[in-house]
């Protein structure tokens, strides 16, 4: 029982670090990378897509990412949903190609950016916390109706415990690696 509860657990904290580590992503630093663009969606003939699904993104150079579609009447709609991302990047068309340069970032948009790191962090930490709790109350109810003895209760407690705080840590982690690379110039 025991068992089976923290292995559920660590399952779900794995994804959680996961999803912390992609919204992290997300987040634009001074250098051009292609995640910064996944989470825009495009106006795909009526239906809301993932700009990865219609177009391909690479970064040739440091301070330049280039969107390629697939299909050439959606050069437009891509560039719309960049222009309207707060991204605050000015896509530029060239034919059947986007170009976007990679402005540098102010020390107010870095500070901005920095905030925006830390509140995913805490959001990954606090859906660490649920699932603790989640679990725990999984262990006092396998309690009461007799399914395992108090002891085995506290020692599940303890071990899902130290899974909070392995994977709390690795998303400390996460959080200063972000940090630096937002921070850097």
């Amino acid at each position: 029982m025991i068992e089976k509860a923290s292995a559920a657990a660590e399952g779900r904290m794995r994804k959680t670090i996961e999803a912390v580590g992609h919204q992290l992503a997300s987040i634009r630093t001074g250098k051009a990378t292609p995640s910064i663009l996944e989470s825009l969606r495009v106006d795909y003939y009526g239906t809301s897509t993932p700009i990865q699904q219609v177009a391909s993104i690479s970064a040739p150079e440091a301070r330049l990412l280039v969107v390629q579609p697939w299909d050439k009447t959606v050069v437009q709609e891509v560039a719309k949903a960049i222009q309207a991302s707060d991204l605050g990047l000015n896509p530029q068309i060239e034919g059947q190609v986007i170009r976007i340069p990679i402005p540098p970032l102010s020390e107010e948009r870095r500070k901005d950016m920095v905030k925006l790191v830390k509140k995913y962090g805490e959001e990954g930490k606090v859906a660490l916390r649920n699932i603790r709790r989640d679990v725990n109350d999984e262990l006092k109810k396998a309690d009461k109706a007799k399914e395992i003895s108090e002891d085995q209760m506290h020692d599940g407690f303890d071990k899902i415990q130290k899974l909070v705080e392995k994977y709390s840590k690795n998303i400390d982690d996460l959080i200063a690696k972000r940090e630096a690379e937002v921070m850097e110039v």
